[in-house]
């Protein structure tokens, strides 16, 4: 039987590891700095966003350019992140985490003290390609380090609760860090906490790399890369500016050089992504899933601040504040997730998890002009990060699970890259229904109310009708699973 045809066995079988089977001091130490260096960078992602305003205003950005501060991110850190995943597989998963590190460190002092945009937008650059290394290593390491199906399952539903959570806690920390410092401190924290993981990493976590190598597969790393950016920077010219020569130009450029890789990728000895393993039903479908998760969740916390701050007229810090309750739901979920995969399989939770997010979604549309809706609104988006972050976790489980050891740079690095197209994404697709319905002048406050309800509609009813369509295809693919075993 193979890991991929046992992996839901496995988790629910296993679950909380029996009497004996207990972290070591070394695997606790190593879970504490890759989770950390986990959450860092997913909250680096999102830092800056409540301060792009004061950071447009200190650096003379116009207001036009102010969103390739975060673009440009998410383009290197979505766009690069398999590529660097499968070479930790083969120069070693810890080397390219300090690499990554030590790059992370690099740019954020540059990125500090930035004097003028293209400074800053270099420092960003640097921040994305540092999280493509780091990110998809850490977690190939982790995955690694723990082999025990109930321990792997726990340090994977951790490491959720820390790649969910650090977008929206990101957010918050922006906030605090310019209100009460200033927005250069969402650069200067970085160094400290970078610097202590590259010390305590190379002490307490073992290399790691694929036991048998050959030439990495340049063309394939080209044409992915190039096809992400392409794709990436459509979306989110669509998003912007509606859909114009040059959205419809990358897209088309994307579609293009994705559609080439598939077909290298089928003809090509040592290929960076084995077209075999894209048809894995765990794959596929994980990775989908991983699009509307992560994609949703973000967009839901980018109209929550609309919401909060535009339409109620609150400020940055109130906005900050309700997005906690988002951080408490996936904590607890994070916590709780690997107690429930004990009794249902990862298979079958998956697109309920991604359903239910969806359902909770959708009580927003409720909300009103006034402050009253806030406490719902806590409340709603509580239940939706709680599920959100189960869906995460059951993703993240059969994704790892499908493949062998030697592959886990590339499957963690897929994995990874889907969390981050989905989070580079989200926003844009769903800003291009909001501003379908406003446009692009100026508007009101009811009339951007009026937006945010039908953007919010549409990402709730999508990630329901994928999550009830990956519920029925992957309960049928578990059968025929069962049957074959038979």
């Amino acid at each position: 039987m193979t890991t991929a045809d046992t992996a839901d066995t496995a988790t629910t079988a296993a679950g909380t590891p029996p009497d004996g089977v207990r972290m070591t001091g070394r695997q606790v130490a190593a879970l504490v700095v890759l989770l950390a260096s986990q959450f860092m960078m997913a909250a680096d992602f999102s830092v800056l966003n409540v301060a792009l305003p004061e950071v447009g205003t200190s650096l003379g950005f116009s207001t036009g350019s102010l969103q390739w501060i975060t673009t440009t991110f998410a383009l290197c850190a979505a766009g690069c992140t398999l590529v660097f995943g499968r070479v930790g597989d083969y120069v070693g998963r810890r080397r390219v985490f300090t690499a990554g590190m030590v790059l992370l460190t690099v740019s954020s002092l540059v990125g500090g003290v930035a004097d003028s945009p293209a400074v800053l937008l270099v420092a960003r650059t640097l921040q994305g390609l540092a999280t493509a290394a780091v990110t998809p290593a850490a977690l190939a390491l982790l995955t690694t380090a723990f082999t025990e199906p109930g321990l792997r399952t726990r340090a994977l539903g951790l490491n959720s609760v820390m790649m969910s959570s650090g977008f929206s806690v990101g957010a918050v920390l922006g906030g605090v860090l310019t209100d009460v410092f200033s927005w250069r401190w969402a650069f200067f924290i970085n160094v400290p906490v970078a610097i202590a993981a590259i010390v305590v990493v190379s002490i307490v976590v073992d290399e790691s790399r694929a036991e048998e190598r050959s030439r990495i597969d340049l063309p394939g790393a080209l044409l992915i890369t190039l096809g992400l950016f392409a794709a990436i920077y459509g979306v989110t010219r669509v998003g912007e500016e509606g859909l114009d020569a040059a959205a419809g130009g990358s897209l088309i450029a994307g579609a293009v050089l994705l559609g080439a890789f598939w077909v290298v990728e089928s003809r090509t000895a040592g290929a960076l992504v084995p077209v075999k393993i894209l048809k894995k039903p765990g794959i596929a479908f994980g990775n989908l899933a991983a699009l509307f998760i992560f994609g949703g969740q973000t967009a839901l916390i980018f109209f929550t601040g609309l919401y909060v701050q535009n339409v109620l007229g609150l400020s940055s810090m109130v906005a900050g504040l309700v997005l906690l309750g988002i951080g408490v739901g996936q904590i607890i979920a994070g916590t709780v997730g690997p107690r429930i995969l004990q009794r249902v399989p990862p298979r079958t939770m998956l697109g309920v998890s991604l359903a239910l997010q969806g359902a909770f979604m959708l009580p927003a549309l409720w909300a009103g002009p006034d402050s009253s809706w806030l406490v719902p609104l806590i409340a709603t988006q509580f239940v939706n990060a709680f599920f959100s972050m189960l869906a995460a976790l059951c993703f993240m489980v059969i994704a790892t699970s499908s493949v062998d050891s030697d592959a886990q740079g590339m499957a963690t690095g897929m994995a990874t890259q889907s969390q981050q197209v989905g989070i580079a994404i989200g926003i844009p697709l769903v800003s291009a229904v909001f501003a379908a319905v406003v446009g692009q002048g100026t508007v009101t406050a009811a009339e951007e109310l009026t937006g945010i309800h039908v953007a919010i509609g549409v990402a709730g009813v999508s990630q329901i009708a994928v999550g009830l369509l990956l519920g029925l295809v992957l309960r049928e693919r578990g059968r025929q699973a069962v049957r074959a075993i038979a």
